[in-house]
């Protein structure tokens, strides 16, 4: 059994879902589907929602074009006039359900994080429909019933636990190809529609290929696979044909936008090979990832750069000699539920720079202020940030 997640690029268009029915079709072995919203739907129902909220009545064309777009996909692709007499039902369902929730944000202006994530999940709950009904022998799952998440830090946490037991339940028995809506969730407690976040796709794809010990998990997107630059940057660049986890996961975290970071660790420890693949080219050979690879010669495999970060020092000749002081910064940072992915420490020990997202940033310096005000006050620690 293999796990192929296809992203909004490879659903996106006609000529390349059709690809993908392509695709899975000529797979011999049970399979399972994970999909992403129609290519640029996701960013579209984000961005009318906002509209909304503000009071643009605007938003009624942005949602019709919502509407045009899986109706026309819809209308070119689904050729059986009894099978998409009965897709059109469900689309409209779930269309008419987004409408409503789109006016009653216009009419009280104001849009919570749990209408926000509410919304963001049609996209794929659309487009797993159209995608069931393409396919032949398809059966649709919903991922909200098995990929569970846990609230920390205001933030949506995968519940590790409990979803490798409902997968493992929900997938008794496997058909030919079960279609499955990547990126949603629901709360464990509330029952509320969660995300894993963007590109939260491929981690759906990889969390059911852990739990179900699949062969392999493929993901499909636009590209080759990772490639030693950015060509939109470097033209010489040429596509890596095997990674392994660690420099994969070095990669992601730094900028190659080709896989969504958390993705490789489920994945890593089963011991899965993980295939990068382009729908616009099947018969390219990909990039695979794994834990054992025969190129070991290079000593630079790729280059990345990461964009949305800030550099946050804590400086001062107070920290010199004093036991504890990078305990408490990353203490005071791990209990507000902020990650750090990069940290340099002069050797004079006056200085360590942390590394983090812009979105978290604020909240960084707040923290650190509070727990280090006393020194600060004194004069002996200062704090900087870098953008």
């Amino acid at each position: 059994m293999k796990v192929m997640k296809f992203g909004g690029t490879s659903v996106g268009s006609v000529n390349s879902i059709l690809s993908v029915k392509e695709i899975v079709e000529a797979v011999k072995e049970p399979v399972i589907v994970v999909v992403s919203a129609l290519g640029g739907i996701t960013d579209k129902l984000i961005s009318t929602s906002l509209m909304a909220s503000k009071g643009d009545k605007n938003y009624e064309k942005e949602y019709a074009y919502i509407v045009g777009l899986h109706i026309s996909m819809i209308d070119e692709i689904i050729k059986d006039k009894e099978v998409k007499d009965d897709l059109l039902v469900k689309i409209n369902t779930l269309l008419s359900e987004l409408r409503d929730i789109y006016q009653g944000i216009y009419l009280i202006r104001d849009l919570s994080p749990k209408t926000s994530d509410t919304i963001v999940s049609y996209g794929e709950r659309l487009s797993s429909l159209i995608v069931t009904s393409l396919i032949d022998q398809a059966v649709l799952f919903d991922s909200r019933v098995f990929i569970k998440t846990e609230n920390k830090h205001s933030k949506h946490i995968l519940d590790s636990e409990l979803t490798n037991k409902l997968v493992k339940n929900t997938f008794l028995e496997l058909p030919k190809v079960s279609v499955v809506p990547g990126f949603i969730a629901t709360d464990k407690k509330s029952g509320e529609i969660t995300n894993l976040g963007r590109g939260g796709s491929d981690y759906t794809a990889s969390i059911i290929a852990a739990a179900l010990n699949a062969d392999s998990l493929e993901i499909w997107t636009d590209v080759d696979g990772f490639m030693t630059a950015d060509p939109k940057v470097i033209s010489t660049a040429y596509t890596i044909n095997e990674l392994s986890y660690v420099e994969a996961m070095e990669l992601c975290n730094f900028g190659a936008k080709v896989v969504y970071p958390p993705t490789i660790y489920p994945v890593f420890h089963k011991n899965i090979p993980v295939l990068i693949k382009n729908t616009f080219n099947p018969k390219g050979n990909g990039t695979i990832i794994k834990s054992q690879i025969n190129d070991q010669n290079k000593a630079i495999k790729g280059i990345s750069s990461i964009n949305n970060t800030s550099l946050i020092t804590v400086t001062g000749l107070g920290m010199v000699g004093v036991i504890g002081v990078n305990y408490r910064i990353f203490k005071t940072l791990a209990q507000n539920g902020i990650s750090v992915f990069l940290v340099s420490q002069a050797s004079s020990e006056n200085s360590t720079s942390i590394g983090v997202r812009n979105e978290d940033a604020a909240l960084a310096c707040m923290v650190l202020n509070q727990e280090f005000a006393k020194e600060i006050e004194m004069g002996e620690i200062s704090l900087l940030m870098q953008r």
